[in-house]
Order: structure tokens, then sequence, then C-alpha cells
């Protein structure tokens, strides 16, 4: 059975080839959906035999779902430009009966980096990735997305997710999750009492230090436990701030 891979990119340069390359064992087409790069992400992507779309960004889910009717292929695997198929990844795919399965898709272990640091504290952190378009596909919302349904098998294989190049960007590109985060919930109408605040932020620091064991994977997981019970705390934060302003 043949793959179309779908990847969507913005800016990302340095990290196109490296993508593209890790699924090409694996798949016979390759769709990049560009947000409008200003680099070269298109020219690379063009190179390497991908088959480009500019599309403005519609959110994360909205521009996965966007990809898959384009696909000449039922079957798609779904990328991030930061992302790769670890090898037994690829030796999972290769294994698979996609003609005969009963499952309309099939989940990685994603493995996240902050520059060369693998950070335990976040694994498995499963993702749904690879589909069939016939009977499922990404949410159209637009926060952070995944595919909608509940037939999936869980692969013994890992997707690499190498998604900060430092402490630095991983805290920049939080305030952009904290912001849209309490932005959403807002509209949704939820609403953040006065303690709300403390009570997420000390929460999420407890559930990564004790219950997920990040004391125990040394600086990186405190640092990673830190930011995430910070991120927790403003983002409510923010939701007390919106409902102010009301």
């Amino acid at each position: 059975m043949k793959i179309t891979a779908n990847i969507i990119t913005l800016n990302e340069e340095k990290n196109i080839e490296a993508a593209i390359r890790s699924i090409m064992g694996v798949c016979d087409e390759i769709l990049v959906i560009d947000s409008q790069s200003t680099d070269k992400t298109r020219e690379i992507a063009e190179s390497l035999g991908a088959k480009v779309v500019v599309q403005s960004y519609l959110g994360d889910g909205p521009q996965k779902a966007f990809g898959a009717p384009l696909a000449k292929n039922d079957w798609i695997l779904s990328l991030d430009a930061d992302e790769r198929l670890d090898t037994n990844a690829i030796e999972a795919i290769k294994r698979l009966d996609l003609e005969q399965t009963s499952y309309d898709a099939f989940s990685f272990a994603r493995k996240t980096y902050v520059g060369k640091h693998f950070i335990k504290l976040w694994y498995p952190d499963r993702v749904t990735r690879l589909y069939n378009r016939s009977k499922c596909g990404f949410e159209s919302s637009g926060g952070h997305a995944k595919v909608k349904t509940d037939n999936v098998k869980a692969l013994d294989a890992d997707m690499l997710h190498y998604s900060y190049e430092n402490y630095a960007e991983m805290i920049k590109t939080s305030h952009k999750f904290i912001t849209r985060g309490a932005r959403i919930a807002h509209e949704e109408g939820k609403r953040a009492g006065t303690f709300d605040p403390f009570l997420h932020g000390m929460g999420a620091l407890f559930k990564a230090l004790i219950l997920k064991g990040g004391m125990f994977h040394g600086i990186h997981g405190w640092n990673v436990a830190l930011i995430s019970a910070f991120s927790s705390y403003m983002k409510y934060a923010l939701m007390l701030e919106l409902q102010e302003n009301e």
C-alpha cells in the first residue's frame, strides 16, 4: 500500500531536508503545505522531489487537514518539519499490511529534544500520524491538531521531535502557546477563578516533578518542569486579565 507524506512548513529551511529524507523510504509521494515561507523552504523541498502547495496558515489542525484531499493515496503520514522518523519507525511502517489492516490509524511514541538533550519527561507523548483519509482525519479546529478516531494501533516505534534549539527558544515559543491558549479558552466561554493560576501552576509542577519523575531526570527534567508550570500559571493569569477587560 502506498503512502503520501503530508508536511506543513513555515520558514523551515534548516529542517525540511532532514524531514523529507527520513520518510523517503516509506512514502512514494511527498506533499509540503507551505504557509508562505520567505526563506528557501520551498526550493529545498522541490529539489528533493516534493510537491509544494502554498496555503496561508489556517491553524495547526486545518492546515494538516488541507493537504489530505490533495494526496494521491488514501494513507497519509503527517509530519511536522521539525520531526523525523526514527529507524524503528521506518521498519515498523514497512511491516504493516495497510491493505488488510482493520485499523484506521497508527500512532508513534514521540521523543522530543531541546537542543541535543532528549527530554525523558515528555516521553512517550503518543501522536497519531499515519491514517487512512477515507476513514478519519485531522480535526479542523484551530488548536493543536490530532487525528479524530478511536480505532488506532500504537506502534512500537519512535518519531523524533527536534522541537527547540535551546531553552531560550522554548521559553519564547511557550509565550505564544500561553497567549493562544488563554484566548481560545476565553472565546469558548471558559472562566478562570482567582486561585486558578496558582492551582494549575502547582498542579503542573507536581505532575512533572513527582508523577512523571522529572525530579530524577537531572537539570533538564527540572528545566522543563518549571517552564511547564510557569506556562500553566500564566495561561490562567491571562484568562483572568481577559475577563477583567470584558
